[in-house]
């Protein structure tokens, strides 16, 4: 599914009729190029293409001026939840303490408001304010310039840990990796491998009725809606794979998770969100991947000048930058 049918089929129909109206009379141009629409209660439409945002007005065009801007409601926003949940919110009360829902399409819509704690956690979220619907694109071929650095000398697979900041495009390029490594790439001379992929937020595979509506490749098994660190264990033990893919590390069990697949022999690509190795480095639990050397390269990607900006490939053992995007190949390999 293109872009302008991602937004026209599952984005529109799940916005407020009015917003929705509005969006629908926009340009092609732009309507290809949104990113994020988000939804503040009395606060005007925003429309995110890339690294910028702008209002959006009732007539189906983008303004600067608050006063021209079509405002988002209190109704409105209820209305929203109110199709996304089917009516039903407490069905969707583990996503909220997560502070999103996923829905069909791999498409995030991100929540904010109340929280109701419960010794300390977070039970769920009431009286919600805010909506960010981020729009999940498959971008083909986008993870091209990263596989060659991905793949040793002998042919196999190199343990990567993408580090990205949000709205960088992590996601798009660890979907793409999978696809890459599951259909096999001829100009490496490397067959398509056993791919497993744990998606816990269903956004790598937009799976419908368990069926990725991505393209991953003819040699994928995805867990989808699965916590990572039970979906590896889980796909080490029943689906044999040669690659797991994974994204957003965090928790202690996911890291020791990470740490079994691999003492398994079974390569780990995953994600995190940050800006750089030594961002992360110092952090529980993912930090302590880093500081042992578990992983084998990572990938720096960046917004600018757009998101899915591959920044710098490093190899792990040697902190050696293979690629940067300043200074373009060192080392290929």
């Amino acid at each position: 599914m293109d872009d302008h049918s991602a937004l026209e089929k599952q984005i529109c129909p799940v916005i407020a009729p009015r917003i929705a109206a509005g969006i629908q009379k926009l340009s092609s141009l732009y309507k290809t190029q949104i990113t994020e629409i988000r939804l503040r209660t009395g606060l005007p439409v925003l429309i995110v293409m890339g690294v910028t945002d702008h209002m959006l007005t009732e007539a189906g065009t983008l303004t600067e001026l608050k006063e021209q801007a079509l405002i988002c409601s209190h109704d409105d926003l209820q209305r929203t939840l109110q199709i996304i949940s089917r009516n039903s919110l407490y069905a969707f009360e583990e996503e909220l303490r997560s502070g999103f829902i996923t829905i069909h399409g791999g498409h995030r819509i991100g929540v904010a408001g109340q929280a109701l704690l419960e010794q300390g956690t977070i039970k769920t979220l009431k009286n919600i304010s805010s909506l960010t619907i981020r729009i999940a694109r498959q971008v083909i071929g986008c993870a091209k310039p990263i596989m060659p650095y991905l793949v040793s000398a002998e042919g196999t697979a190199l343990s990567t840990l993408i580090i990205s900041p949000p709205r960088c495009g992590k996601t798009t390029i660890l979907r793409d990796i999978a696809r890459y490594f599951s259909t096999g790439i001829s100009w490496l001379k490397m067959p398509g491998w056993q791919v497993g992929i744990v998606d816990e937020r269903s956004e790598i595979g937009a799976c419908r009725d368990g069926i990725p509506t991505m393209d991953l490749g003819p040699r994928a098994d995805i867990l989808d809606g699965c916590p990572k660190a039970v979906g590896m264990l889980m796909l080490i033990r029943s689906m044999s794979p040669q690659v797991i893919i994974t994204d957003e590390l965090g928790r202690a069990e996911d890291c020791n998770a990470v740490r079994e697949a691999l003492h398994s022999g079974v390569a780990v690509v995953a994600s995190v969100h940050g800006k750089s190795q030594e961002d992360i480095k110092n952090r529980p639990y993912v930090g302590e991947l880093i500081q042992n050397h578990y992983f084998e390269r990572y990938v720096v990607l960046s917004d600018h000048p757009h998101p899915g900006t591959i920044e710098q490939i490093i190899a792990a053992s040697s902190s050696e930058s293979l690629y940067s995007r300043k200074g373009g190949v060192k080392i290929c390999g």
